[in-house]
């Protein structure tokens, strides 16, 4: 169940949409993110795919791993991850993690991804920066969802956007109905996760290459959601993950 808080904008009803597509800078991201809220989402019947635009090469914490190794084992957690939350379709770009700029490939390659699966809701990371909580202002998170935006409006939905894909590889322009921005820096929608904050956890759990001490994660997590939730007004108890909802020309 969903609760909005001053939206300026109705979201579009979960029973209105068929299909959401995800569109996350790393592995783990959208774990953080919203996983707790894709978990609800395909428990009411809703396809998800994941489109993760780098791999993730930069990240970890054991100097003895071969950094070569680590692509395939970051594509690997996360397909485990998305299990947790009921995601079959993980898509991988396979951009160098802190390289990532806003180009006309990556957003070529997006509205490819976007023509592809035909959502009606889009789920990416906040290209703006936010100040008062920086560490999910990551340089890739910012690059990534400003391409996606890009992909959004106009290319996906432009027949005349990035032709190659409509001339050489069929794929029809395709316009989504609205976009959720996680990590901005004013959210306008809460989505209720308590009943899937155990899918949440073991999603991230996954992501073995990347955390220290995973107990100390959902500790903080569980007081970031709960402080979400009270921002919110919901019952004390809840658990909430923040969105910003907008919708689509």
């Amino acid at each position: 169940m969903s609760q909005v808080t001053e939206a300026p904008v109705r979201p579009i009803l979960d029973q209105e949409v068929e299909r959401i597509l995800v569109v996350v800078a790393h592995p783990d991201d959208v774990d953080f993110g919203g996983a707790g809220t894709v978990a609800s989402w395909t428990a009411s019947g809703i396809d998800v795919s994941y489109c993760v635009i780098t791999d993730g090469q930069a990240g970890g914490f054991d100097p003895g791993l071969d950094r070569a190794d680590m692509p395939a084992i970051r594509r690997q957690e996360q397909r485990s991850a998305a299990e947790h939350v009921g995601v079959r379709d993980v898509r991988f770009l396979g951009y160098v993690d802190g390289e990532l700029s806003v180009s006309r490939e990556l957003v070529r390659d997006l509205a490819r991804v976007m023509r592809q699966v035909r959502p009606q809701r889009v789920l990416v990371q906040s290209p703006e920066r936010n100040w008062g909580f920086l560490a999910p202002s990551h340089p890739d998170h910012l690059a990534g969802g400003e391409a996606a935006t890009q992909a959004l409006y106009p290319a996906s939905g432009n027949p005349f956007a990035f032709t190659e894909l409509l001339d050489d590889e069929g794929l029809e322009p395709w316009s989504a109905r609205e976009v959720w921005l996680m990590e901005h820096p004013s959210s306008n929608h809460a989505v209720d996760v308590t009943e899937s904050i155990d899918a949440k956890l073991a999603a991230l759990g996954c992501h073995e290459s990347q955390h220290r001490d995973p107990q100390q994660i959902a500790t903080l997590l569980r007081e970031q959601l709960a402080d979400n939730a009270a921002r919110h007004g919901m019952a004390p108890g809840r658990l909430a993950e923040v969105f910003a909802v907008y919708p689509l020309p």
